[in-house]
């Protein structure tokens, strides 16, 4: 991370963090609380997602909590109204749940997404919305590496509903002058993921099943291509967009740039932890019609922009994971518990 970025622009600022107890949310959160942010984080603590007490032990001091849903508007207008940056990271974010419970996806990624922005219009000096995209809303690569002039065409209803977020948000900017960036993350991995469902993360959930000595189901030959981004990296892609003055009204693709073979980042998980069975199975109907076969993307106009690159290669990040993980597996695998000690 480049010293001579101006991070002190988050010093004193109010941050408002949606999905703030999940893995990403609360790992912005304390890189936000080092920075010297006043941060308050809102979370609805919904099953089955990632949120996670144990996730902020560290900062729960140094940060405001209020467990709520984004798509409670009397509850999120208020909030918005008194942050001067909103990381609106609250998202049902599981594929195949999107195609099961459509409504829910819709109500979560788009509803609470306008809650977020007409919060934001309303008030009186509007904070910066920095959204969190996703890959799925281009779909099946028609070129590679994919970037930002890649046409969009979802492959499941995520996908769609992300996509429907982000131009609301980019409608919000145009029409209002609302300050607002969106960064389309790949897949992103480390420590604070979720280690109790394989619905996303699966990284993470590969790590969980190989300590837990139970079986990696690996669907068809593995064959199919990812690009993996390391959640630090990602932490900092988003820092940089809040305070950049070159990403108001913008889109970026944040990820490592290196398309990797899933077969070979689920050797690497068990290569880290030291054990673990990969078992091959056929992929289910329903998930292969949705499943993306290669993907990766280019970064460079996040670079321009910001300087922002991925420091970590897939090997040191999941060794990282790994080491988090060793010692603290139990407290994601029972979140009863999970917030004390």
């Amino acid at each position: 991370m480049a010293a001579s970025f101006p991070y002190h622009r988050l010093k004193g600022r109010s941050v408002l963090i949606t999905g703030g107890l999940g893995f990403i949310g609360s790992s912005l959160a304390h890189r936000c609380v080092r920075l010297g942010a006043e941060v308050t984080l809102l979370d609805a603590c919904l099953e089955p997602y990632g949120w996670n007490p144990f996730n902020i032990r560290e900062i729960e001091r140094d940060v405001r909590f209020i467990r709520g849903d984004v798509r409670d508007r009397d509850l999120v207008t208020p909030l918005v109204g008194q942050a001067d940056i909103v990381f609106h990271m609250a998202a049902q974010v599981g594929r195949e749940i999107s195609m099961s419970d459509p409504r829910l996806d819709a109500e979560i990624n788009c509803t609470g997404t306008l809650n977020v922005l007409e919060a934001a219009r309303k008030s009186g000096q509007p904070p910066r919305v920095v959204f969190a995209g996703s890959r799925g809303q281009a779909g099946e690569p028609e070129s590679m590496p994919v970037d930002e002039t890649h046409p969009d065409r979802p492959t499941d209803i995520y996908g769609i509903n992300k996509l429907a977020g982000e131009k609301y948000l980019l409608l919000y900017h145009h029409v209002y002058a609302l300050p607002v960036v969106s960064l389309r993350l790949n897949n992103v991995y480390g420590p604070r993921c979720q280690m109790h469902a394989g619905f996303y993360g699966i990284l993470n959930w590969f790590m969980a099943n190989a300590m837990q000595e139970k079986p990696i189901t690996v669907y068809g030959d593995g064959s199919q291509t990812r690009d993996y981004v390391y959640i630090d990296d990602v932490v900092d892609a988003f820092v940089r967009a809040a305070v950049s003055e070159q990403t108001d009204g913008e889109v970026f693709y944040v990820g490592s740039g290196v398309e990797t073979v899933f077969i070979e980042m689920v050797r690497e998980v068990v290569r880290a932890v030291g054990k673990g069975e990969i078992v091959h199975i056929p992929f289910p109907g329903s998930r292969e019609k949705i499943d993306i076969r290669r993907f990766v993307v280019s970064t460079a106009k996040l670079e321009a922009a910001t300087g922002w690159k991925a420091e970590h290669d897939l090997r040191i990040g999941i060794e990282k994971t790994a080491e988090y993980y060793k010692k603290y597996l139990w407290r994601y695998l029972n979140r009863e518990v999970s917030g004390k000690g």
